[in-house]
């Protein structure tokens, strides 16, 4: 009898913990909504999504590695949305070489793209 009640309240205090963190995800500010977690977004060239939630990201990558960049230059703001402590570079070199400062997991910064060629996503 006592299994099953530790079992129950084990089950009760796991069941409560998914919908509290569950509902600290909803709680994220909208504006940023737009970047699925686990991503890193690039969003178009001088749109601000704090300003306006409507903008979607130019870019999507889920995959950990080097993605090279295509016609981006100019003004962006660039979202780390990995979960788990991943961080992400942006990187003046194709296939993720001379990197910058990590960007960390939950950070959006606002970069020149423009000498900018790869964007690298790391694990943990």
């Amino acid at each position: 009898m006592r299994k099953k009640i530790r079992g129950a309240a084990a089950l009760a205090t796991a069941t409560a913990a998914v919908l509290t963190l569950g509902g600290a995800a909803e709680a994220r500010p909208a504006d940023w909504d737009r970047c699925p977690d686990g991503a890193v977004c690039i969003y178009p060239e001088g749109k601000d999504p704090e300003a306006d939630p409507a903008v979607n990201p130019t870019d999507v990558y889920w995959s950990y590695g080097a993605h090279n960049l295509r016609n981006q230059t100019g003004m962006h703001w660039v979202y780390n949305n990995q979960t788990g402590g991943a961080s992400a570079n942006l990187c003046t070199q194709y296939n993720g070489g001379g990197c910058g400062d990590p960007i960390a997991a939950g950070v959006a910064v606002y970069a020149d793209l423009t000498p900018i060629n790869s964007v690298r996503l790391n694990r943990p």
